[in-house]
C-alpha cells in the first residue's frame, strides 16, 4: 500500500485531470471539486480494503466519471427549476495548463462548448469527453459507464453527429479574438452603439445567469440592434455603480471580470467569437457561481442604490 507521501503525490499529479473531467461533465466548479475529493476518498478506502490498483490514472478517472454521471442525473432535475437561464460556472484558468495547447482540450472548455454538451444525454457526454477529449479506448470507457464497447461506439456516433451539427466550422486565432474583444469592450465603455453593431454576428445573443439572486434578463436577448443597445445600457449602469473591469480569459475565451472598487466580484462576462464577429455573450452574475473566484460583492444592493430603489 502506498505511504502518505505517495498518496499526496498521486493527488497532486492527478487532481487536474479529475477536475477537468468532472467540470466538463457538470459545468460547476464546486461540484467538480466535490467529485475530486470523493474520488480520492474512495481510492484511499479501496487501498485500505486491500484492493490492488495497478494504474492510478485510469482507476481514479473512472471513479470521477461515475460520480459525475450520478451527480449529473440529479443536477439535470435541479436545472429544470432553475430561475432564468443556466450557464456554467466560469473558470479563469485552465485546470490542465500543460495540455491546454491541444486544440480539442482547449475548445472543450469554452462556455459555448459546455452549453453544447448540456444538450447530450449523460452517457453521451461521458463517452464523448472520454474518447474525443481525453483519448480513452472504448474498452476503458465501457468499464467506466458500465456499457459494452459497441454501445459506447454507438453513443459516440450520436454525440459526435450532434456536436458536429452545432459546432462552428471556422475559428479565428487567439490574438485576433483578444484584439476584437479589446475593441468590443472599448465600444461599450464609450457608448458606441454603431461600433458595437459592426462587431456583432447577425444572430448574436446575450445570455445572463442570475439564478434569481442577481438581476439578469429572463431570456436570451437576440439580434444586433437589441444586443448592442442593451450592452451600452449595461455599460452606463456599470459606470454609475463605479464598477471596475479587468480583461481575463474565461474558459479559454476573451472576457472581463467586473468588480467593485475594493475588488469584490460582481460579474464575469465572456465572448464567443466566430469568423471575426461576436456570436454570443455570456454573463454570470449569480453570486453562488462566483464565490470560487474570490470575495463577491452585492450587485443587487448596488443597483438599488444607483436607481434609488427601496429595499424589498
Amino acid at each position: 500500500m502506498p505511504d502518505d507521501d505517495e498518496l499526496a503525490r498521486t493527488y497532486t499529479d492527478l487532481r487536474p485531470l479529475l477536475f477537468s473531467i468532472a467540470y466538463r461533465m457538470l459545468g460547476s466548479v464546486s461540484d467538480a471539486e466535490d467529485v475530486v475529493q470523493e474520488s480520492f476518498v474512495r481510492y484511499r478506502r479501496a487501498l485500505d480494503d486491500g484492493v490492488v490498483v495497478e494504474a492510478e490514472r485510469p482507476y481514479l478517472a473512472s471513479i470521477a466519471t461515475r460520480l459525475a454521471l450520478d451527480h449529473l442525473k440529479s443536477a439535470r432535475v435541479q436545472r429544470e427549476t432553475y430561475v432564468g437561464m443556466w450557464l456554467p460556472e466560469p473558470l479563469l484558468a485552465d485546470p490542465m495548463p500543460d495540455v491546454a495547447a491541444h486544440a480539442e482540450i482547449a475548445d472543450s472548455l469554452s462556455m459555448a462548448f459546455l452549453l453544447l454538451l448540456e444538450t447530450l444525454s449523460p452517457s453521451e457526454r461521458a463517452v464523448f469527453l472520454l474518447r474525443e477529449v481525453f483519448a480513452y479506448e472504448f474498452d476503458e470507457i465501457a468499464t467506466v459507464i458500465d456499457k459494452s464497447p459497441d454501445n459506447c461506439r454507438q453513443l459516440l456516433v450520436r454525440a459526435r453527429k450532434h456536436v458536429d451539427e452545432r459546432r462552428p466550422r471556422y475559428e479565428v486565432s487567439r490574438e485576433q479574438k483578444r484584439e476584437l474583444a479589446d475593441r468590443f469592450f472599448a465600444a461599450i465603455d464609450g457608448g458606441d452603439v454603431i461600433g458595437l453593431q459592426a462587431m456583432l454576428a447577425a444572430d448574436v445573443s446575450f445570455s445572463g445567469d442570475g439564478g434569481g439572486k442577481a438581476p439578469a434578463a429572463a431570456r436570451a436577448i437576440v439580434g444586433v440592434d437589441k444586443v448592442a443597445r442593451f450592452l451600452v445600457g449595461l455599460g452606463g449602469l456599470g459606470a454609475e455603480m463605479g464598477m471596475v473591469s479587468r480583461p481575463v480569459e474565461v474558459n479559454g475565451e476573451p472576457g472581463v471580470i467586473f468588480t467593485t472598487d475594493d475588488g469584490r466580484i460582481l460579474s464575469v462576462l465572456s465572448l464567443d467569437i466566430l469568423d471575426g464577429r461576436v456570436q454570443a455573450i455570456h454573463a454570470v452574475v449569480n453570486p453562488d457561481k462566483l464565490q470560487h473566484l474570490g470575495p463577491v460583492g452585492d450587485l443587487v444592493a448596488l443597483v438599488r442604490t444607483v436607481r434609488n430603489l427601496p429595499n424589498l
